[in-house]
Formats: structure tokens, C-alpha cells, sequence
């Protein structure tokens, strides 16, 4: 087992699956028992392809997304574990949760990263970033009938609906990556750069990029910690 991520480096853009893309780290803790029983419950399906939608469908839908719990950069944080205990999460921690269950069934699975430009946010979101532009956006690449599929669990469909984005579904044959553009046709996000893929979180280097592109980030991921998302949302779809 891996015991961090500070030695996370991307793997090569044609590296096929490895021994790193089914082991647990500190971060994808595929060996937790909660883990593990929730890959057992949710892994349904003839083979790793309906498996793998599956276990895609009960994280989108099962566990909130909550931006506002970026502002926990630890390891404790971060983990797949933790989005079970909680029941929410953020981009990178729930495709975390999805890396770590398709792991735990035998499914190979790793993590990709990229900077997004976000068009919609939240008021209290933009103040504390001041910038659209989302730094090291997480979303996760299963290994399925020889190649890496992408797979993006962030929004729950009820957020999606608030929101008026149009959910994200995945069938293990096709990337499932965010659209350009939402419902009423308003810019939603905008791909900016590619940081690789990974067999674990690079947390540091996340953590890096978060003090360097976002001024005062420690002071504004406290205030996020106290406030709720869920109702900033619904001051949003009210304005």
C-alpha cells in the first residue's frame, strides 16, 4: 500500500493498467471496510462494464457534491472513506470514491485531472476563489474492454436539476466529461488544461496550486467550512 501522495507523478499518456491501478493508498483506500461493502452492494452487473456504471450511478446520486469541502486538502479529508461517512462530497473526492470501489471489485481504476473553467458557481464560491477557473477539477478513469474510460460522478442529479445542468450519465464505453454548455444553452465548463492521470491524489501538489492561484485560500477555505452549499444554491436559482 501506498502510505501518501507526495510522490504522485502522472503516468505515462499510453501506460495501460497496472498494479497501481488496483491498490489501496492513503487517499483511494479501496481496503476499507466501508468501502469494500459498498463496492459488494453496488457493483451489479454481468461484467466490469455494468459494474462499473453502477458503482458510477450510486456515487453521482448517493453522496451530495459540495464544493465548499475543498477547503479539507488532508489526507483524512480526502478520502473515498470519508465521502462515505459524510455523504458528500466535491469533485475530487467522489471520483476518489468511484476510483477506490471499482478497485475494490477488481476493476482498474486510476484518477485524471484537469483546470476547468466553471461559468455557473456560487456567489460565496466566486468570493472566496475570486476566479472561475477550478484548478486540478478531479473525475476518474476506469479500465474497461482495453481502454481508459473517464468518468465523472461530481453532480448528483438533484443538483443537476437546481442547477439546470444536464446530467452527466456514463455507459463504460463512452468519456463521460462535463458540457459546454447548460440546459438554457449558458456556458457551463470549459476545459483548460490537462494535468494527466494518476494512480493516486497528488495532494500536495493540489494543495500548492490552491495557495498559488487562489489569493488568501486558507482564510477563505475556513469561511467555506461554515457554510452551506446546498443553500447558497437555492439563493441562486431564487436570483
Amino acid at each position: 500500500m501506498s502510505t501518501g501522495t507526495d510522490d504522485a507523478l502522472p503516468l505515462p499518456p499510453d501506460a495501460g493498467p497496472s498494479e497501481g491501478s488496483l491498490l489501496p493508498t492513503a487517499v483511494v483506500d479501496c481496503d476499507h471496510p466501508a468501502v469494500q461493502a459498498f463496492a459488494r452492494e453496488y457493483a451489479r452487473g454481468a461484467n466490469d462494464r455494468e459494474r462499473a456504471v453502477s458503482l458510477f450511478n450510486a456515487v453521482r446520486d448517493g453522496f451530495r457534491y459540495d464544493p465548499y469541502r475543498a477547503a479539507d486538502l488532508t489526507v483524512q479529508g480526502m478520502r473515498a472513506s470519508t465521502v462515505l461517512a459524510v455523504g458528500a462530497g466535491w469533485c475530487v473526492t467522489k471520483a476518489t470514491l468511484l476510483t477506490a470501489a471499482c478497485r475494490a471489485v477488481g476493476i482498474p481504476a486510476r484518477l485524471g485531472f484537469a483546470d476547468v473553467r466553471n461559468h455557473l458557481s456560487t456567489e460565496r464560491l466566486r468570493q472566496a476563489m475570486q476566479s472561475d477557473v477550478f484548478v486540478w477539477h478531479g473525475f476518474s478513469e476506469i479500465w474497461l474492454d482495453s481502454a481508459w474510460r473517464k468518468a465523472t460522478p461530481a453532480f448528483n442529479i438533484d443538483l443537476c436539476e437546481k442547477f439546470g445542468f444536464v446530467p452527466l450519465e456514463f455507459n463504460g464505453m463512452d468519456d463521460s466529461l462535463y458540457h459546454p454548455f447548460d440546459r438554457s444553452g449558458q456556458r457551463h465548463m470549459e476545459y483548460l488544461r490537462h494535468h494527466g492521470s494518476f494512480n493516486d491524489v497528488p495532494l500536495k501538489r493540489i494543495l500548492a496550486d490552491f495557495l498559488r492561484v487562489y489569493s488568501g485560500w486558507r482564510l477563505a477555505a475556513h469561511r467555506l467550512t461554515t457554510a452551506d452549499f446546498e443553500r447558497d444554491v437555492a439563493k441562486r436559482t431564487l436570483s
